[in-house]
């Protein structure tokens, strides 16, 4: 390679008796709840892991140690997970050797056109033999072997370093795509809607994993929607699948169990498109945990940056080790169109397969069709809650609905279609189980009027049709914001990647919906979320790896930053809250020319100064060298990091030590280019860098100073070699998010609270809507005061909807 344009962007954030209880009595289960004891590194050498847990149990529990005691973490980390109760707990957590102790919690879930849209072309350059090699590991609800984009045909054995294994059973082989496979459920009993093996009864793995790294299937469509060919990230690549999320969510403690088989099973990526709901200390937080030893272990993780937005600091999985993924829009969108017996015509949105072939039928509204039997009235069907319309009044019916829904109520009254008002979500298409198109409030009232305006309103519903969106890609509203809740000074998300309407492969247990009287099964699905944007990126991931096969997670993670595309403010109001550093482009960045390299050490000197102890450092990394002291106690903004943030609230100037490595032309002089708006004032030294060598690192100095009259105040800082043309990212404001609180940087990164993209296959209930989600707008304008994000696998519809109710519209 010989020159390099690299672009780092610039962000600015405005803004004794207890021993004699022991032995005498036995907890009830009702006082006991799982917990997870975090114990940091594998202790070198041999060890009995359950020996030694068994025996801290005992010192507290006495013998119910054995019972208590569910699951050991021994292959890459230690730790276990126990039933205890709240005394129990706190015992355990002061005994020596414990890093943290913390709930197992629920966690949810967060293509034919996605890879062309980013430049990745089915003809892009490839080192075919060198990508068989690399073993993506997905943490998700399991695949659908079967798939066409799981088909093993001139694939050779699993690579030598494989150390995995495949739970095989009655309805479940691995081949030598899908070179392993396992799954667990530490809560024992198995539902009747899952498999009791790897076998995905959500169809959100299969959608992941085949996104991914799927292989290449011809006319691949959502039954004649979206046709062309799926195709993953890195289709010659193998596949190692774990098993941690069933229809009622995924357990912290299977979590975990997943990570310490990954990293010990030899994967090269691991891809997690899941989340919770609070954000957690770095060290109590599983994904966080996980993250980090793979980290230790030379393995990026992928994460998905949630479904929560777009209010700020609402981003899950934010750790300073891992990728966190927002999610954007591609070209393509789908239009459903709804025409009226009045030949009154409107364009909604929705995935709507279903084909009414122009037929006209009786049109209703759902607040006059109340079931008065059931105790509902107008005031309540007019929302078209399940139950709430009478059957005999809308069987057969189009039913106009006051509320974006999943149609699972007019669909059990019997309608023949629905149209939704309402007032949001208009970037984001969804599929339904009956007939569907969602309508502007506006539109909507020229529906009700033409209802009220004839004895015999009529309507019908067209199939969808595809449009080319001319402002993709921007970040979509559902997609999780920064800045980060934990360390406000490190930017999140770090990058974005398509996440609306993907087409990939799907589950032949379940429906295109998931709901109850949905009789389409359908090998490949379209649905969104940054569960869908975050294999994006980790496809990305894989394929610079092919090309850098020794390159450490952080450089991985600094040349896909690097080289991201920047993104408009215009259609990007967020700035780099909603992007980071913009728009992913594989090709460009598995030639990056300069890298931010980091590795455990970095991270140790960054925990320290984040107050961590020696102690539990120590036990975290297994390195009794890992100690806290003057001169590694570094700050937050001197973690060499592929972005700036800085935390102020009126005037501010701040130091950022960084270190580049050469990884382009051996001998190169990149300059420093600088684009900042009014306020900003950011000095670079030195501003040339000359290098005679790959390999060579050279050190710089960052000095920003700001004065605050914004919410938010961003730039760019582009090193360029004067081959190609340097990127420019031109300041950004995002208003109204609180008070001045202030930051630099390239990415905005939020709290590890896991929150992905879907809410596998549950209906959506407007009981379970977040009510009293609120963000602090005095002290603290990015730190969440309440929340309550919901989960979300598939980004679909359904864990959508859930959470943007309460943050972008009401129920009238």
């Amino acid at each position: 390679m010989a020159g390099q344009a690299f672009l780092l962007p610039l962000f600015l954030l405005i803004s004794l008796t207890c021993a004699l209880l022991i032995s005498c009595t036995t907890a009830s289960d009702d006082d006991q709840k799982v917990y997870i004891v975090y114990m940091g590194d594998r202790p070198k050498g041999d060890f009995s892991a359950s020996s030694l847990h068994i025996s801290m149990l005992q010192e507290v529990v006495g013998s119910r140690a054995s019972e208590s005691l569910l699951h050991s973490y021994q292959r890459s980390f230690n730790g276990f997970v126990a039933k205890l109760t709240e005394e129990e707990r706190k015992k355990i957590a002061s005994m020596e050797g414990v890093v943290s102790v913390f709930p197992s919690t629920k966690k949810q879930l967060h293509t034919t056109r996605s890879w062309d849209f980013m430049g990745f072309l089915q003809s892009v350059g490839r080192k075919t033999a060198v990508e068989s090699d690399i073993i993506v590991a997905m943490l998700d609800t399991g695949i659908w072997p079967e798939s066409d984009s799981f088909d093993d045909s001139n694939f050779g054995p699993p690579p030598s370093k494989w150390k995995g294994t495949c739970q095989s059973s009655a309805n479940f082989t691995c081949n030598n795509k899908i070179i392993g496979a396992r799954y667990y459920r530490s809560e024992g009993k198995v539902g009747k809607e899952d498999f009791d093996s790897p076998r995905d009864s959500e169809g959100h793995g299969t959608h992941t994993a085949s996104t991914a790294a799927g292989g290449l299937v011809s006319n691949a469509s959502l039954l004649g929607l979206a046709m062309g060919t799926a195709r993953g990230g890195v289709p010659s690549a193998r596949l190692a699948v774990y098993k941690i999320c069933w229809s009622d969510g995924c357990s912290d403690a299977d979590i975990l169990a997943a990570f310490d088989d990954a990293i010990a099973d030899g994967v090269d990526i691991i891809s997690l498109s899941v989340g919770g709901v609070i954000p957690l200390d770095y060290f109590e937080d599983t994904i966080a945990i996980g993250a980090f030893h793979s980290m230790k272990n030379g393995i990026l993780t992928s994460n998905s940056a949630g479904n929560s937005g777009p209010s700020p600091g609402t981003i899950s999985n934010f750790s300073p080790w891992s990728l966190s993924v927002a999610a954007s829009t591609i070209d393509r969108k789908f239009e459903t169109a709804v025409v009226l017996g009045n030949n009154g015509s409107y364009q909604g949105i929705s995935i709507n397969t279903f084909d009414l072939n122009n037929e006209m039928y009786p049109l209703v509204y759902g607040g006059a069709a109340p079931n008065t039997t059931a105790g509902y009235d107008g005031s309540t069907s007019r929302y078209c809650y399940p139950g709430s319309l009478d059957s005999t009044l809308v069987n057969g019916t189009v039913v106009l609905c006051d509320l974006l829904n999943d149609g699972e109520g007019a669909l059990g009254a019997g309608a023949i279609g629905t149209i939704m008002r309402d007032s949001g979500f208009e970037d984001v298409a969804f599929s339904f189980p009956l007939s569907t198109s969602y309508i502007t409030l506006s539109d909507g009232s020229s529906v009700a009027a033409y209802i009220n305006s004839t004895g015999k309103p009529t309507a019908t519903i067209l199939k969808s049709t595809e449009i080319v969106d001319k402002l993709a890609p921007f970040v979509v509203s559902f997609s999780s914001r920064g800045p980060n809740p934990i360390t406000s000074d490190i930017l999140k998300p770090d990058l974005t990647a398509p996440g609306v309407d993907i087409v990939a492969a799907w589950s032949l247990a379940t429906t295109v919906t998931g709901i109850e009287g949905d009789t389409r099964v359908v090998p490949y699905n379209i649905i969104s979320g940054t569960s869908m944007s975050c294999p994006h990126a980790t496809g990305a991931a894989a394929y610079v790896k092919s090309f850098h096969p020794t390159w450490s997670p952080a450089a991985i993670k600094s040349a896909l930053m690097t080289t991201a595309t920047p993104l408009s403010a215009v259609t990007n109001s967020d700035a780099e809250f909603a992007y980071g550093s913009g728009h992913i482009n594989p090709v460009k960045a598995t030639n990056p020319g300069l890298v931010y390299d980091a590795g455990e050490a970095d991270y140790v000197n960054f925990l320290c100064g984040q107050g961590y102890t020696t102690q539990n450092l120590k036990l975290v990394t297994g390195d009794n060298s890992s100690t806290c002291t003057a001169t590694n106690n570094g700050t937050v903004w001197d973690l060499n990091y592929p972005s700036f943030a800085l935390s102020a609230n009126t005037s501010v100037t701040r130091d950022f030590h960084r270190t580049v490595t050469n990884v382009g032309s051996p001998v190169s002089t990149y300059k420093a280019t600088v684009v900042a708006p009014p306020g900003l004032n950011i000095q670079v030294e030195p501003s040339v860098l000359s290098f005679k060598s790959i390999g060579q690192k050279i050190s710089f100095v960052v000095t920003i100073a700001a004065t605050l009259s914004n919410d938010m105040l961003s730039g760019s800082l582009v090193w360029d070699d004067g081959v190609y043309q340097p990127f420019k990212r031109y300041g950004t404001i995002r208003a109204g998010t609180g008070s001045n609180k202030g930051g630099i940087g390239e990415t905005p990164s939020v709290d590890k609270s896991k929150s992905s993209g879907e809410t596998l296959r549950k209906p959506v209930d407007v009981d379970m809507l977040p009510k009293d989600k609120q963000y602090s707008t005095k002290s603290q304008p990015y730190l969440l005061e309440a929340q309550q994000k919901q989960p979300g696998p598939r980004a679909s519809w359904n864990q959508v909807l859930k959470e943007g109710r309460a943050a972008n519209h009401s129920a009238n």
